[in-house]
């Protein structure tokens, strides 16, 4: 991506005002995480919570009580049982939806249910989700985050829908060394690639960073300056980890890196 691009896109960024009241800045539901996998959704919920005012998080049993032991270190959310789902739909800005969850029946019925009923909100549909969501059910309003077998599946399963890619309009980030993101202007889809990057960023859990990151930046923001922004900040932050410990870092301090490196590149 040229720096006159970055630029661009900076420019339309927007960030919390002195005048803005609590709630004004975002408010973000996270739908994640299994009896299998715990640690996904949990990662994007820590690095949400540095952006947003509120977030609602919605888990199995498992993971609801795991992040209401770990409250000592979150206390910008709410933990809800799935029965209430619905209820924070409604008041959030933006739901991110699959950190986490696997590819199952279970998975496929609530999130088809739930972007049929509320398609219109604006989602972040990633991992376990992506892989069961019926793409019918995608449009403008919604970012994708897979990485590149994600994307491989997903594509395989608009046969079954006699559908093409180019009929989803979505926002779409394809994870990779190079991001390559796509969205439409104008109705024109157009293409921007993000480079960065390093051997520390191959660890679990950073493209559940990268999801967290985006859906907090969507809650007040345009969908492709939410996806390209936090594309390059997520790799951007990881290369600030590099130059200090090398490939050496873990999904947590880059979290941690994370709101450090955008408040920079943001202030210059």
């Amino acid at each position: 991506m040229q720096t006159q691009d970055l630029t661009r896109y900076f420019s339309q960024l927007s960030i919390p005002q002195d005048k803005s009241h609590k709630g004004e800045n975002g408010k973000l539901l996270l739908i994640g995480g299994s009896k299998l996998f715990h640690a996904a959704s949990k990662w994007s919920l820590d690095i949400a919570s540095k952006f947003v005012d509120m977030v609602f998080y919605s888990s199995v049993s498992e993971n609801n009580e795991l992040v209401r032991q770990a409250k000592e270190e979150f206390w910008n959310g709410i933990v809800i049982d799935r029965a209430a789902i619905e209820d924070y739909i409604q008041e959030a800005d933006v739901v991110l939806i699959g950190p986490g969850m696997e590819r199952n029946k279970e998975t496929q019925l609530v999130v088809n249910v739930l972007l049929e009923k509320y398609g219109d909100k604006k989602w972040v549909i990633d991992a376990g989700a992506l892989q069961m969501v019926d793409p019918n059910l995608i449009n403008e309003n919604h970012i994708l985050t897979p990485h590149a077998k994600e994307m491989e599946r997903f594509v395989k399963s608009l046969f079954d829908y006699n559908l093409k890619l180019e009929d989803i309009k979505s926002t779409i980030v394809l994870k990779g060394k190079v991001d390559l993101i796509t969205y439409f202007e104008d109705n024109i889809r157009k293409e921007i690639q993000v480079e960065g990057g390093n051997p520390g960023m191959t660890k679990g859990g950073t493209g559940d960073v990268l999801a967290g990151l985006i859906a907090a930046l969507y809650c007040t923001n345009y969908a492709h300056v939410s996806a390209v922004i936090g594309s390059y900040i997520n790799k951007k932050a990881g290369d600030d980890l590099y130059k200090t410990v090398g490939p050496f870092f873990n999904t947590s301090d880059l979290v941690s890196q994370v709101p450090k490196t955008l408040w920079e590149k943001f202030t210059i």
